[in-house]
């Protein structure tokens, strides 16, 4: 055998091993635990959380079974979703992104904010048809709490918002675009004194994010990076950013939170390596102001 066809070989077999372990991370997801600690609630609050975002139609199991088994052993006391359940990508096909909320939602409450896809389907209806009018009946009848640039209160101490982003920030290439001062306020209004949870696809805007209001951002879309490489982080993501730091994790600025999931599925580019899917784990709790 020549050392060509050698190395034909060694080459083919390694990128069969790789597309076998993209496969079997794709789907294996973990649990992540994020914990945030605020002086504006009370001492003793404690909720906990869990964060569903870019699920992409992927399934863990029969009717998302291992997934809703995970839910269920954290008891969340209500579940955040981040948007991009579905794919919109000339078809919308909602069977498992309804099967999945269903389900979550006969047993805890559920607040679900838009992701790319769902601003999709509700404007390019053209190619959609009446997807998201059925998506929207569908979360309100099964009772879940729909934040299109809306928000609303989960208790008397934390108030949920979900704001929408426009195309031209999601098909933004190569370059971090730029949101206008006041674009988050013209949509939601003033963020309240309470403490805010943000439910914001996009992860590149933290800065503006935190400037509004928001004491805790949750955000998704990058899909953790594609690939993941040590020290380096998410190698690439749909909007074709190299080596970005917030593909994942999670972040603080001046006393604000971001946390960013790796997501749940893919689309188009079916690729994971050393970024299994991320069901998030939020633990929020009560802080006293320190003195002096």
């Amino acid at each position: 055998m020549t050392e060509a066809g050698f190395a034909g070989i060694v080459i083919s077999a390694a990128a069969a091993g790789l597309l076998a372990r993209s496969r079997y991370e794709r789907s294996h997801f973990v649990t992540e635990r994020v914990s945030v600690a605020s002086p504006k609630l009370p001492d003793g609050y404690r909720k906990q959380f869990v964060f569903l975002t870019d699920l992409h139609d992927n399934r863990f199991g029969r009717g998302n079974e291992k997934l809703l088994a995970a839910i269920g052993r954290i008891a969340p006391d209500a579940v955040l979703i981040g948007g991009d359940m579905m794919v919109a990508k000339g078809r919308a096909d909602l069977t498992v992104t309804e099967e999945l909320v269903k389900s979550l939602a006969s047993r805890w409450p559920v607040y679900y904010g838009n992701g790319n896809h769902e601003e999709r389907m509700n404007r390019e209806r053209d190619v959609y048809g009446d997807a998201y009018d059925r998506l929207i009946t569908f979360l309100r009848e099964a009772g879940v709490h729909y934040l299109s640039d809306e928000s609303c209160d989960l208790d008397r101490f934390v108030r949920i918002s979900g704001c929408n982003l426009d195309e031209t920030y999601y098909r933004h290439r190569f370059s971090i675009p730029r949101l206008p001062a006041g674009e988050i306020g013209r949509r939601l209004g003033p963020a309240s004194g309470k403490f805010q949870i943000l439910l914001f696809h996009s992860p590149l805007f933290f800065r503006e994010c935190a400037a509004w209001g928001a004491d805790l951002t949750l955000c998704g879309h990058f899909h953790g990076g594609t690939i993941r490489l040590p020290f380096l982080g998410g190698v690439m993501t749909p909007q074709y950013q190299f080596f970005l730091p917030w593909c994942a994790g999670r972040f603080e600025r001046e006393g604000k939170v971001m946390a960013v999931s790796r997501g749940l599925g893919t689309h188009s580019i079916n690729i994971r390596l050393n970024n299994r899917p991320q069901l998030t784990w939020i633990t929020l709790e009560g802080r006293k102001e320190r003195d002096g």
